[in-house]
């Protein structure tokens, strides 16, 4: 047992631009950049995986602090504390904004594994390192490679997949779910507000164009919300102000959206939460991000009902923060950070992993957290005991260039 074991076109669109595999259903929500894009995929089997791009480098210390390391609180005078977090072992204690996971981590379905990193280093790029994350890669990999998701050739090594629905809410794109394997993509916000006469004119229209029948249908139950529970609320965003936008309402409808496709025919989600860039009063900035992040859970919890012990959620981030805190009150852009997943699929409860420790000796670049492993690593073990992908594919083409090592022990 280690020591974190004991204390993871143009002016005038085409039809087919307009209702082809990518179905853009407005432009409100695509202009906002604190809205997150969600994707979608469908595989056979009950297993289901749920990606979370925690978008600006969350710093792990803060939200599952290692209270029992004697440095952090010379490290971290005012962000180190252990009176107000709330503590899961002798070691670590989790941030008090996400206390309402604590029956979620008593029942074993919330874990954590501390000091993980992508490959990336030193440069210390959101851009960079998101795209890093996403594309699955190292640094050295050929261009080509980096250009696809490491989620989008796992779906390419499944057999019997279908494209079944692919989300874009707001501008920022899903690198993770892009490349060759079936995707498509949609963007809500648009209401079509059609007259009754209109709308059976376009139903008539591609009624005999097997092609673009079923997009045209597909617009038209969006638009006036036909499409079910779920689409309607996606749907209201547009017309909220950004401020609204960011709030727990939109992360409860797009959560609760994922969680109810999942329990339909798609197994594979990917979307992201943004606002983990803390460089300046991270006490504030953090509890936001971190309200979101619970928010989320929960309702992929709620939503997902028995289908939540055939889940796995693996909630990811680009780099981690400094050790030290900053005269802002905040954190800079680190190395490693931890990684935090949930779901009955998951072996919750524990905090896992081998933490480096706080000593100046130990730090990376004398000022980050030691990476003691890869976060790919964890994805390359889940994707092969939940879908069945080979050792050798998951190290040469889907992580190329990782080395899994042992299984993750996040596995049940």
């Amino acid at each position: 047992m280690t020591r974190t074991d004991r204390a993871s076109h143009a002016t005038h669109p085409s039809r087919r631009s307009m209702l082809g595999g990518t179905l853009a259903l407005g432009c409100s929500l695509a202009a906002s950049p604190l809205l997150t894009p969600i994707t979608m995929a469908a595989t056979p089997g009950e297993a289901r995986l749920v990606v979370i791009v925690l978008r600006g480098a969350m710093d792990g210390l803060d939200l599952l602090r290692p209270v029992g390391a004697p440095e952090l609180r010379r490290l971290r005078p005012r962000l180190g504390r252990a009176d107000d977090a709330d503590m899961l072992d002798d070691f670590h204690a989790l941030h008090a904004r996400l206390r309402g996971l604590r029956p979620m981590w008593q029942e074993g379905a919330l874990g954590f594994v501390q000091a993980v990193s992508t490959p990336y280093r030193h440069r210390r790029s959101h851009f960079d390192g998101q795209d890093l994350l996403e594309a699955g890669t190292g640094e050295d990999v050929a261009p080509e490679l980096r250009r696809s998701g490491w989620l989008n050739r796992a779906l390419g090594r499944m057999s019997g997949v279908t494209a079944h629905t692919a989300f874009a809410v707001g501008r920022d794109e899903m690198r993770i779910l892009e490349g060759p394997a079936p995707a498509s993509r949609w963007t809500p916000g648009l209401r079509l507000d059609l007259s009754p006469q209109s709308q059976l004119l376009l139903e008539r229209l591609y009624a005999g164009d097997p092609l673009f029948a079923g997009a045209a249908d597909t617009a038209l139950r969006l638009a006036d919300g036909r499409a079910g529970l779920g689409y309607g609320a996606m749907l209201r965003m547009a017309t909220r102000s950004a401020e609204e936008a960011a709030g727990s309402a939109d992360d409860t409808a797009i959560a609760a959206y994922v969680a109810r496709r999942l329990t339909e025919e798609t197994r594979i989600a990917a979307f992201s939460l943004p606002g983990w860039d803390t460089h300046r009063d991270q006490h504030q900035t953090i509890n936001r991000a971190l309200g979101r992040l619970e928010t989320t859970l929960l309702t992929l919890r709620s939503g997902l009902g028995p289908a939540w012990r055939h889940t796995a959620v693996l909630a990811m981030t680009e780099f981690g923060r400094t050790v030290r805190e900053n005269g802002s009150g905040g954190t800079d852009h680190g190395t490693a950070s931890a990684l935090v997943f949930a779901g009955g699929a998951l072996r919750g409860g524990r905090v896992h992993g081998d933490w480096p420790g706080l000593a100046e000796s130990a730090l990376f670049d004398d000022r980050d957290l030691m990476p003691t492993r890869d976060v790919r690593a964890h994805a390359a073990w889940l994707l092969n005991a939940r879908f069945g992908l080979s050792r050798a594919e998951l190290e040469s083409t889907i992580f190329p260039g990782l080395e899994m090592g042992p299984e993750s022990t996040i596995l049940t």
